[in-house]
């Protein structure tokens, strides 16, 4: 079986980033299942209708067990930009943990390809939050599991509203040759390119980096999806996730993340 017939399995549905990604994947034609934290499932929307999804807790191991079988591919999108220290929320815990874990699963489950949603460095990312992805990073490589990390910038909706700063670096980001500056390879990015880039990454056998940028994903989209319209950049959504989703400024902004069951 290939990839594309196997299915694919996305952790954190009920989520912004997990919502769009099991979105964009559908449209493709791929078969989908989601993990979904318990007590969340009312957030999926008639994606809970499209979709296979069950119950389950990242940061323990026990509950991740056997979820990934009779996958080809698992995209982890569990993470979060805030820390509360506090609250034991660290960014090792809630980026490095929930990522070791998934990948383990897919080892122990048989599953050939694990994608890990990970970030840019960016003037505006806090330190601690782009070491927890990069120790996840490495932890992934350590696995001996095929794998690809995508190093996503932050993530709006198209026609919200944005800070100057990001409509700038947006801008710069998708003229060439300004998109080779640096601002241009970490600007911000409407989140139907990054979803479209990581389902097409997931479904075909062609692609075979390790790493993928800001500039792979935009080249894993036409120019017409480039420029769509907001209406229409979206259309791949169910009506009622779409409107949850439609508050979105920013990712940093949004709850994309799950909070670990003992510490909710």
């Amino acid at each position: 079986m290939t990839r594309y017939d196997r299915g694919i399995l996305v952790t954190g549905g009920g989520t912004f980033l997990g919502d769009n990604i099991a979105a964009a994947l559908l449209a493709e034609g791929a078969e989908v299942s989601m993990l979904v934290r318990s007590g969340a499932e009312d957030q999926l929307g008639p994606l809970a209708h499209h979709t296979r999804w069950s119950t389950a807790d990242v940061w323990n191991p026990g509950s991740l067990r056997g979820k990934a079988r009779f996958h080809s591919a698992v995209i982890h999108t569990v993470g979060s930009l805030h820390a509360d220290p506090a609250q034991g929320l660290s960014y090792e815990r809630l980026n490095l943990v929930s990522a070791r874990n998934v990948g383990n699963m897919c080892v122990s489950d048989g599953v050939g390809h694990m994608i890990l949603v990970s970030a840019v460095s960016a003037p505006w990312t806090k330190r601690g939050y782009i070491r927890s992805k990069r120790q996840a990073e490495r932890y992934l490589g350590r696995l001996g599991l095929k794998y690809s990390i995508v190093r996503a910038p932050l993530l709006y909706m198209r026609g919200q509203p944005r800070h100057i700063l990001y409509r700038a670096s947006t801008l710069l980001a998708s003229i060439p040759p300004l998109s080779l500056l640096p601002f241009g390879r970490i600007g911000p990015m409407p989140i139907d390119i990054l979803a479209r880039a990581v389902a097409r990454i997931a479904i075909s056998p062609d692609y075979k980096k390790s790493v993928y940028f800001p500039r792979d994903m935009r080249r894993l989209n036409s120019r017409e999806e480039l420029r769509q319209a907001p209406d229409a950049a979206v259309s791949f959504l169910p009506t009622r996730t779409r409107n949850a989703s439609a508050p979105g400024i920013a990712f940093e902004d949004l709850p994309f993340a799950w909070i670990p069951e003992d510490e909710a």
